[in-house]
């Protein structure tokens, strides 16, 4: 499970979840999480539909105050949810304030969807798409989750990652919006600095945040580099630049194509 290794998605409330669990056994009567069961697939089917949905409505209403409304309110749907899993992490027994800090980088996803919704700006929702769509889709799709609807932690988790892929799709469905190869550097240059903040919250803290400090304990292509932590962190890097080029794959793909099939029609238009 590449890309939520790497953004620290399904992953990234895991250890804060079985963290409460492990102190909390009278927890144990919580709803039980079902793959795939009837809430799960809602869950999907919505992240799915949603931003389509609004963006319809959007362009039959040509309406700009509904569009900025729609995107407020994604916007404040992601932070009332962070604060109240912080909320609902304290009242579990999670005191330990090292624990809770904003520094997976679905957490920077998070905020910067945020800032794109509520300000529109394509350099910020392109940073969004890299961050936020392979970080979080899996996450939606797989997600490592022990407890099922409608347990707090179930609805918080699904409204954190869901809400960001809704927020991504419906600013790109609604501006016609596609990231261009030089997001990819972009994009990269932002890692560095997430990079940097978190390995040094780290080594301050002992947490491991982005899997920095050591590999994973689930099995994950992670396993596969090297166990020096230079050399590691070097392939870590290499690993996210590949990463992110894979999800730039499908739109140099497409134009491509276009691109040949413009040559086409010019080859046409010249013999004829």
């Amino acid at each position: 499970m590449l890309f939520p290794v790497i953004f620290g998605s399904s992953a990234e409330r895991l250890g804060l979840v079985e963290y409460i669990a492990a102190g909390f056994p009278t927890m144990s009567g919580a709803p039980i999480f079902q793959p795939y069961g009837p809430e799960h697939l809602t869950v999907i089917a919505l992240t799915v539909a949603l931003p389509f949905l609004l963006a319809l409505i959007i362009h039959r209403t040509k309406s700009r105050f509904l569009e900025r409304s729609i995107a407020f309110t994604i916007s404040a749907l992601l932070l009332i949810n962070y604060v109240a899993y912080l909320i609902v992490a304290r009242h579990f027994g999670v005191s330990a304030w090292q624990k809770v800090l904003p520094m997976q980088l679905c957490d920077w996803a998070m905020f910067v969807i945020v800032v794109a919704l509520c300000t529109g700006n394509r350099r910020w929702l392109e940073v969004a798409y890299f961050w936020g769509i392979g970080g979080t889709l899996q996450a939606v799709i797989t997600p490592n989750l022990p407890f099922g609807f409608p347990d707090l932690r179930f609805i918080s988790f699904f409204v954190a990652h869901s809400g960001i892929i809704i927020g991504i799709v419906f600013l790109m469905l609604i501006y016609g919006f596609r990231p261009r190869a030089v997001g990819i550097l972009r994009t990269f240059i932002w890692t560095e600095v997430y990079f940097v903040v978190a390995f040094t919250t780290d080594l301050l803290t002992g947490e491991n945040y982005g899997f920095l400090l050591h590999k994973p304990e689930a099995a994950s292509l992670l396993n596969f580099l090297s166990d020096w932590r230079p050399l590691y962190l070097l392939q870590f890097h290499a690993l996210a630049f590949l990463f992110f080029c894979a999800l730039y794959l499908p739109f140099a793909l497409v134009d491509l194509i276009q691109g040949k099939g413009m040559r086409n029609a010019g080859k046409q238009e010249t013999a004829a």
